[in-house]
């Protein structure tokens, strides 16, 4: 962008090259490094050049190309750097000034499309659920640990002079600032999107609002965390996934930095007081987000496995995680989500508890060994939904909650311990029972196609160009 920039500024003033390394002592060689993109220029040359073209050094570097012209030249060296376009075994082009800005049109409209229809798709549902069990298996052999993406949340609050409890309003701001964006709140965002980013102004629009048990603070820094840790357009839906989930780490590191969050923990295990919701208060953050984040430390700091489970109130399992060895309910493929947990688990059992929305303690007995663990309906917008953290009967000792007598046994997944009714009440219904079941029509639809699936793009695009000239 600053090469396209200064040929343009170079050229609008009538100078050569030569004239222009004449009046700011460079070879002309170099300035065509510059131009061309093949040399970073160094502060002092940037400020050098902007007062031999006689404009502000701030208007040399804009982020955004000066004519529509040099907007298609660098949208057509961006396409041949497309594996799509490699794939066509070409030769790169090389645009000099006598190709016609109507046949750059042309072949930009055409990559973009070229590249539209290279966008994998996730075809069916069973494609989506592998690329869930494969990421889960990934997590659980790093103990749900990232170290790289550790490091960037604590480089991010770096500048900030974070020193503990929950991150301001004024912190997270200048986070966001410090990486180059401003935020903007509106009330007209679409619908398909949680939050939209103008790469061109480097603005994030969002909306001023809670989107179910994510917080504005939460979906800010997940939309910030794509830029920060490098994201490119998903090449497919397993890739989409993997990046919302490193985004959705990097946010829960900001909000809950490592450091502080560790020392915490440490200090409550030695109380043998650990509590999520404590956790969750310290650091101002929702339940689900608190919980989420105790698996990413738990084995790395505490020697501590442990498992998550997000479900509804007929026990269909959304989210999951585990690296105890506790056996969820799988398909075939081993994916978990979208099945049934069996009725005796925590995640079912808080829905009929006194207080749902307390923390609810009890005891499994499973196939796979017994496991302690906590529960709670999330009180957020979304429909209920349980969220439970559990760990191996051993390791129940250092968390508050361990002295409950609630006990159950379960046989699931594989045993017939709620499959089916009990024989008596099976015997006296069988054959006289006809309910009329819920519609369930998503099943048989294929998941939306693009790079961002289930995102409207001509909203986006619309919704852009309404703001982007406020």
């Amino acid at each position: 962008m600053f090469g396209q920039r200064l040929r343009h500024i170079r050229r609008s003033r009538g100078l050569t090259l030569a004239e222009l390394g004449e009046r700011v002592g460079r070879a002309p060689s170099v300035l065509s490094l510059l131009e061309n993109g093949r040399r970073e220029p160094k502060l002092s040359l940037i400020e050098t050049l902007a007062s031999a073209l006689s404009v502000s050094s701030a208007e040399l570097m804009k982020n955004q190309p000066p004519s529509r012209r040099a907007q298609l030249e660098l949208a057509l060296a961006e396409f041949q750097h497309d594996p799509s376009y490699a794939g066509l075994g070409l030769p790169p082009l090389r645009v000099g000034a006598r190709v016609p800005s109507d046949v750059l049109e042309h072949l930009v409209a055409l990559h973009a499309e070229l590249r539209r229809q290279r966008t994998k798709p996730t075809a069916t549902p069973e494609e989506a659920r592998a690329a869930n069990a494969d990421l889960r298996v990934q997590m659980g052999e790093r103990g749900n640990y990232f170290e790289e993406i550790e490091q960037a949340a604590a480089e991010a609050l770096a500048p900030v002079d974070y020193s503990g409890g929950a991150l301001s309003q004024g912190m997270l701001m200048s986070v966001v600032s410090h990486h180059g964006f401003s935020v903007r709140y509106v009330h007209d965002l679409p619908r398909s999107a949680r939050s939209v980013t103008d790469l061109r102004n480097r603005r994030i629009y969002m909306r001023q609002e809670p989107l179910g048990m994510h917080t504005p603070r939460a979906v800010l820094l997940q939309t910030l965390g794509h830029f920060v840790l490098g994201h490119s357009a998903p090449a497919d839906f397993g890739d989409f996934l993997r990046q919302r989930i490193e985004a959705n780490y990097f946010a829960a590191a900001v909000l809950v930095p490592e450091q502080a969050a560790a020392a915490f923990l440490r200090s409550a295990k030695d109380a043998r007081d650990v509590a999520v919701e404590d956790l969750r208060d310290v650091f101002s953050v929702s339940y689900e987000m608190a919980a989420h984040r105790f698996t990413n430390l738990a084995t790395h700091h505490l020697g501590l496995p442990c498992h998550f489970v997000k479900n509804d109130e007929g026990g269909i399992i959304y989210k999951a995680y585990e690296n105890d060895g506790v056996l969820f309910p799988a398909d075939p493929t081993g994916a978990i989500e979208g099945q049934r947990m069996c009725r005796q688990w925590s995640g079912r059992q808080v829905f009929s508890a006194p207080d749902k929305f307390s923390p609810y303690f009890q005891y499994s007995d499973t196939p796979s060994g017994t496991y302690w663990c906590t529960a709670l309906v999330d009180s957020g917008r979304e429909r209920g939904f349980a969220v439970t953290l559990g760990v191996r009967y051993e390791d129940s000792r250092w968390f508050r909650g361990r002295d409950t007598t609630i006990r159950t046994t379960s046989a699931c997944p594989s045993g017939a311990c709620c499959q089916r009714p009990p024989a008596a009440l099976a015997a006296r219904w069988e054959g006289m029972a006809w309910p009329s079941a819920r519609a369930h029509s998503h099943v048989l639809l294929a998941l939306p196609s693009g790079s961002f699936p289930g995102v409207d793009e001509a909203d986006v695009f619309e919704f852009l160009d309404r703001h982007a000239a406020s």
